[in-house]
């Protein structure tokens, strides 16, 4: 099941997904309650603002002949100052608030991509790069910029409002009044339109991630889709997805520009209501020009923030979204813990045992069926088959990548389930068909064997490759910069630099899956000679589709449908006549 599908069935849990968030941001709330404060200070000396004003006005609206000046440029003065003063207290908290939002950005990042390595190996089997990649970054990005825009707007709201509020009902109750009667239909819109866009917001994530993750699989596949021919294909699918995208953006976006509009229709109404009965009170003398303005500039101050609330409501909502496909995906289930007791092997003898396995991908199809072989310290098993006959999936097996329903895997005699995970997968060292080389230099990617490995071992381990001498015509040797995933090397040569990377592991068993199949017949050989050399002293478990690469094996297994259905060396195999021989008379057909 698609990552995106499992979004899709799980339920909607603001509350939850608050809760998180609240703890997300929780190192920082020293930082966000001088935050607080500072909005307070800042929100203070702009609610002083319309005070000072209507006071010059009122020294003004004396007449010409008993205007003190003085006490005019005294009130203009202050009204300046509070607003200059407010504005750089607010900078302040922008810029505090950028800390924090950075500083959020980077932990659920780290949570996320630490996360990756405590997932099961099906969760990136069944999943598209693009989808999980798109949480880590965007949906992130999207978060972040959240809690830096919007946490302080929210508390500069709250304390503007009822700041307003105050000075308001201080000035005229009848005034107060009128301004109140447009917010119950405020509030109950805003309701409204939260349950309509919150569900378009979550769409659009989710459309987003099934983007991200078509494209970063056909720009893996770049060179494949050119050499067949199959751009406009590509095109045309990616045009259909994209424009489900689009149109998604456009539809949680369509519903929620329209909060803004509405709102400021709403205090447009109140402050021609206020004009009007202001109007009305100053004709009968109930109220002073001063005040009349004082109290204009407070409703604005008051339906301005919530004006500007509702504004920010989509990117709270398009946060809150971003959240839960966040939090779902650090909610996923990870992989099986260690046994109590498990034990730590440091360095194995090499004797593998599978009895009576059983297991299947899905339920209704099994893989699988009660296979059993062994593979004793210092010898060659290899594995052959029809393509879905289940060689591979006896390797995830092995590595704990997957686990039996059915049946035991022995490790030295030891049942894989009472050693540690980490313990047992260091037993092994994998040379597979698709080499995996990280941008970094030569020495970087064979050192990634084994950790603190040093350059003569490196070098040794070159050595015995076969690499060190191609190693040493390089620009810089060891230093050299490969290009992410080996794009400057050819296939051979990445091949070799992961036996060396083998080679230096210097485990006890030794997993080489098709490692030959993707290189030249000239390439083959020394590829293949370093595998022999790689092989002596250890146990080996050898997939191949050429059995002709295999006839010195010790034992070769021959599967079918899942199920082992010969075993036996090369020559006893061929005298049988049965299923081998005609995988191998195959070959010649």
């Amino acid at each position: 099941m698609k990552l995106s599908k499992m979004i899709q069935k799980r339920p909607k849990d603001t509350k939850g997904t608050l809760k998180r968030l609240w703890k997300t941001l929780s190192p920082f709330w020293n930082i966000i309650i001088v935050v607080g404060l500072l909005s307070l200070l800042s929100c203070v000396l702009s609610l002083l603002g319309p005070y000072f004003c209507g006071e010059a006005i009122n020294e003004v609206e004396k007449g010409a002949g008993a205007i003190d000046f003085s006490l005019v440029w005294k009130w203009a003065l202050l009204m300046l100052f509070s607003y200059i003063l407010s504005e750089g207290v607010y900078l302040s908290i922008n810029l505090i608030m950028v800390k924090i939002s950075k500083k959020t950005a980077y932990m659920l990042r780290k949570e996320c991509f630490d996360k990756l390595h405590r997932l099961p190996v099906s969760v990136f089997d069944d999943n598209s790069a693009g989808d999980i990649l798109s949480r880590v970054s965007y949906d992130v990005d999207v978060v972040a910029t959240s809690i830096q825009a919007d946490i302080s707007q929210i508390i500069t709201t709250v304390i503007t409002v009822l700041g307003s509020f105050f000075m308001m009902l201080n000035i005229s109750l009848p005034l107060s009044v009128v301004t109140m009667v447009t917010l119950p239909i405020t509030v109950l819109y805003t309701i409204h339109i939260k349950g309509i866009t919150r569900p378009l917001y979550s769409k659009r994530s989710e459309k987003y991630g099934e983007m991200n993750g078509f494209v970063e699989e056909m720009f893996s596949g770049e060179k494949t889709i050119q050499a067949y021919g199959y751009e406009e294909n590509v095109s045309r699918q990616f045009a259909s997805i994209n424009e489900d995208a689009s149109d998604a953006y456009f539809n949680a976006d369509v519903r929620g520009v329209t909060i803004g509009p509405t709102m400021g229709m709403m205090n447009n109404l109140s402050l021609a209501l206020n004009g009007t009965l202001g109007s009305i009170l100053y004709m009968f003398s109930y109220a002073t020009l001063g005040q009349l303005s004082s109290f204009i500039l407070y409703s604005r101050k008051f339906a301005g923030p919530i004006n500007e609330l509702a504004n920010i409501m989509n990117e709270l909502f398009s946060a809150l979204s971003a959240a839960e496909r966040i939090f779902s995906f650090l909610d996923m289930e990870e992989e099986r813990k260690d046994k109590e007791g498990a034990i730590e092997i440091e360095k194995g003898e090499g004797n593998i045992e599978v009895r009576d396995v059983s297991f299947s991908y899905f339920p209704e199809k099994e893989i699988l069926h009660n296979a059993s072989f062994s593979a004793e310290k210092g010898k060659t098993l290899s594995i052959v088959g029809e393509t879905g006959a289940g060689k591979t999936t006896i390797i995830n097996l092995l590595m704990r990548f997957y686990y039996p329903e059915r049946g035991k895997i022995f490790i030295d005699g030891i049942d894989s389930t009472d050693i540690k995970v980490h313990s047992q997968r260091r037993q092994f060292a994998m040379v597979l068909q698709d080499t995996w080389l990280f941008r970094g230099t030569v020495y970087d990617n064979i050192a990634y064997g084994r950790e603190g490995a040093t350059r003569e071992e490196v070098v040794e381990a070159a050595k015995k490759a076969g690499i060190h001498y191609f190693i040493s015509t390089l620009d810089k040797g060891y230093d050299t910069v490969i290009s992410e995933d080996g794009g400057n090397i050819s296939k051979g040569q990445k091949q070799l630099l992961t036996i060396a990377r083998a080679f230096l592991s210097n485990s006890p068993v030794l997993i080489l899956d098709e490692a030959t199949s993707n290189v030249d017949t000239s390439t083959e050989k020394r590829v293949q000679e370093a595998m022999t050399a790689l092989m002596k002293g250890r146990t080996a478990i050898v997939i191949a589709h050429r059995l002709s690469t295999i006839e010195n094996a010790d034992e070769i297994i021959v599967m079918s449908n899942g199920s082992v259905v010969e075993k036996g060396t090369h020559s006893s195999l061929l005298e049988k006549k049965g299923a081998y021989y005609k995988l191998y008379r195959s070959q010649f057909s």
